[in-house]
């Protein structure tokens, strides 16, 4: 059987047999099959299967999917750049420096990167649950106009599958117009797995979204949001922001490390603040 499921798999990479939807799902159901058969024959499923049975049920569902054009690919790929380059960054432990210690213990941290520049890193703990906050941050990313001050619109241009869309921000200018209307047009991508969410993104370029009059097109990333549970505490969320910006113009250093790490604080006292609020109660 299992070589027979592997012609079947081979066979599907050849583009004038890939379209075949028939051909697709057949292939996905030998797979699941035999790794069933392979799982009853052993004193209990291996780690190996376990494996590749989770690459197979992905595979499986990315075999349905409607096929992406170029310009769609070079997007997702950007997004998986944002993503890989955000983590690679944090996982350093190494050389942050704090810039500010909020009385609640929210954090922000920075570091020098030679590629990137100077990043900021916000670490809090959000007292409602992982999948109210990401609901919030990711199913009502547009409404985020409505309770972050910093931020004056964000709206969706494009969305390409089931986690990356193209969108465009306005931020708000600072008080005193310091640093005045910058915009920005990102691709983000939006990957959960198991109990831990990340939201990454970074600048890209959008045909239908030239500069606008009255704001600075400026430029985010690699810049990502993780979410995970607080160990012990279901209800309550750990928040790691990355914040890596180019906010363009000509701005002293000493102003725009001010600036962003007090967005990023601003930004953890709002997102509470939002997450408080009365649901309504719908009839």
């Amino acid at each position: 059987m299992l070589p027979a499921t592997s012609k079947l798999c081979a066979a599907i990479s050849y583009r004038h047999l890939r379209n075949m939807t028939g051909l697709r799902r057949q292939a996905a159901v030998a797979i699941s099959q035999e790794l069933s058969r392979l799982a009853s024959h052993s004193p209990g499923p291996s780690t190996w299967i376990h494996q590749v049975r989770r690459r197979s049920s992905l595979l499986s569902s990315r075999l349905e999917e409607k096929p992406f054009s170029e310009v769609e690919m070079s997007y997702i790929k950007q997004g998986e750049e944002a993503l890989q380059k955000s983590l690679r960054i944090l996982e350093d432990q190494d050389d942050w420096k704090t810039e500010t210690v909020a009385g609640n213990g929210d954090k922000v941290l920075s570091k020098v990167l030679p590629d990137v520049g100077k990043v900021f890193r916000l670490e809090v703990v959000v007292d409602q649950p992982l999948d109210t906050v990401y609901g919030e941050l990711v199913d009502n990313m547009e409404q985020m106009g409505d309770w972050n001050p910093n931020v004056k619109e964000v709206r969706i241009l494009e969305k390409i599958g089931k986690d990356t869309v193209i969108t465009h921000e306005k931020a708000a200018a600072t008080p005193g117009n310091i640093v005045g209307p910058r915009d920005f047009v990102s691709v983000r991508c939006a990957k959960r797995r198991g109990s831990t969410c990340v939201l990454a993104g970074m600048s890209t370029t959008y045909g239908a979204m030239p500069e606008q009059e009255g704001f600075i097109r400026a430029e985010n990333g690699p810049t990502c949001m993780v979410l995970r549970p607080l160990p012990g505490s279901p209800s309550q969320t750990r928040l790691t922001w990355l914040l890596s910006i180019d906010l363009k113009g000509w701005l002293p250093k000493t102003i725009i490390n001010q600036v962003l790490s007090q967005t990023q604080v601003d930004f953890a006292k709002h997102l509470r603040q939002r997450l408080a609020r009365p649901v309504p109660v719908t009839c």
